[in-house]
């Protein structure tokens, strides 16, 4: 009862998003299975585990498990995050005192620089000709331009309603992490395409309105599956794109903006970010590039072969 009044406390107090009350609930079970050696269902009102009886050992053999299984730093870190969470939880609003993840660190793991797809591979994937008369042709299409169009996270344009694509007004309002809204711009021909894949939508599932923007041929919305499985195939004839998943359409709107002299601001307020730190992270792959550039380029910088 414990752990699902936390999942709770998350939706309905902090005001989480449904994507990362799932992420807790994914999190709480790997720990809730390592301890107990049981499936825990998110649905089930009994605590398969007394969180008074853990102990910092069982937190450091958990994540000694982990690092064994080979996840990624980035995950085991936001694991112990959401199990520290569940305690400050339990300490403010159930009286616990003990709590075996105080003080538990771990070694800060090295920044990565987002992916992104460059420029003219975009332009190649979004130029290459479709039959416009197939619904899922075009559906497809527009998933990955809107992606790349406006920075959209996946979960946003999943779950984007029919009524928030404004074409009228050439706008996308867009609802992000902790419920928080945000206006986006779309170019004229953009808003072309979401009226000509409305027309074919229609057709096909028999309905003018449909609760969300992008739908199946059943008229239900998309899923992360199937949405990862769109922009998969949309990018893999890009061979030297490393990673094809939608948040790389997200990574290369943001690049793409700061390489076109786009306001640091500005893009933060279009990604959705809370912390202009983040937004900065893309500022350093132009940096990259720069300095590629200057050493390919300038005669002090090109090494000189040996005779």
């Amino acid at each position: 009862m414990l752990t699902k009044s936390f999942l709770e406390y998350l939706r309905c107090e902090l005001n989480h998003s449904a994507c990362t009350v799932l992420s807790y609930s994914k999190d709480l079970k790997d720990w809730t299975r390592f301890l107990t050696g049981v499936d825990w269902d998110t649905d089930d009102d009994t605590d398969l585990v007394d969180p008074s009886t853990v102990t910092r050992s069982d937190i450091r053999a958990w994540l000694a498990d982990m690092t064994q299984r080979g996840l990624a730093q980035t995950t085991i870190r936001r694991r112990l995050s959401c199990v520290r969470t569940f305690y400050r939880y339990l300490a403010r609003y159930h009286g616990y005192t003990a709590d075996p993840t105080r003080d538990l660190e771990l070694a800060h793991a090295p920044k990565v620089l987002p992916r992104f797809v460059p420029t003219e591979d975009t332009e190649t994937v979004l130029d290459a000709p479709i039959d416009h008369a197939n619904f899922r042709e075009v559906r497809d299409r527009l998933a990955v331009e809107l992606l790349y169009a406006t920075g959209m996270r996946s979960a946003e344009l999943i779950s984007l309603t029919d009524d928030n694509a404004d074409t009228a007004q050439s706008q996308v309002r867009v609802i992000g992490k902790r419920n928080k809204e945000r206006i986006i711009p779309i170019a004229p021909e953009l808003s072309e395409a979401i009226d000509a894949y409305r027309l074919l939508r229609t057709q096909v599932t028999g309905t003018r309105h449909t609760p969300t923007l992008m739908v199946r041929e059943s008229g239900e919305p998309l899923y992360y599956g199937l949405l990862n499985r769109i922009v998969h195939k949309a990018l893999d004839p890009v061979a030297h794109s490393a990673k094809r998943s939608p948040h790389v359409l997200r990574h290369s709107f943001a690049t793409d903006m700061l390489n076109g002299g786009a306001d640091l601001d500005a893009v933060q307020k279009l990604l959705g970010h809370a912390s202009l730190a983040t937004t900065q992270l893309y500022t350093h792959i132009s940096y990259r590039e720069l300095q590629q550039n200057y050493q390919q380029a300038h005669p002090r910088a090109i090494k000189k072969e040996e005779p």
